[in-house]
């Protein structure tokens, strides 16, 4: 029972509420299933980046900038991310907010005093949870003639 308590769960949820409103969005535009398996590989290597430490990160981060190629490569890379946040907005935007929702639920689980691999594996399944809920809440309202 402590465990429950120790949750936060205005994190989780917002973060059950958001992945909804991202499965409903994926689920409304027909996708085809290869495009749920890489939203899924994404989700997963999202959040396992989300959980790595800080301190193997900038280790990481400095190997990108050890020659004048990859330095290039990633200024290249940053332009075209720019122009693509640029000609989709909207999308940044959807992006953004599951970004800065799964950085709460990572603080607070940091803060609550969770393992690294519980926090990954918690916040993994509430995010498919609420991907699977968005698909099930779109399948229904167009099952019953509730949207077009």
């Amino acid at each position: 029972m402590a465990f429950l308590q120790r949750l936060p769960w205005f994190s989780l949820i917002l973060l059950l509420l958001t992945y909804t409103t991202f499965g409903w969005v994926l689920s409304r535009s027909r996708t085809q299933p290869i495009l749920w398996l890489a939203v899924a590989i994404a989700i997963v290597i999202f959040i396992a980046i989300l959980t790595i430490p800080l301190s193997k990160m900038a280790d990481y981060s400095v190997s990108l900038f050890r020659s004048n190629l990859r330095s290039f490569g990633i200024a290249v890379l940053g332009a075209f991310l720019f122009f693509l946040i640029m000609a989709r907005f909207r999308l940044f935007l959807d992006t953004l907010v599951i970004i800065a929702v799964t950085m709460l639920v990572k603080i607070d689980f940091q803060a609550a005093g969770f393992s690294q691999i519980l926090a990954f594996w918690l916040t993994a399944a509430f995010s498919f949870a609420g991907l699977a809920l968005g698909v099930l809440a779109e399948k229904l309202m167009f099952n019953y003639g509730l949207i077009f």
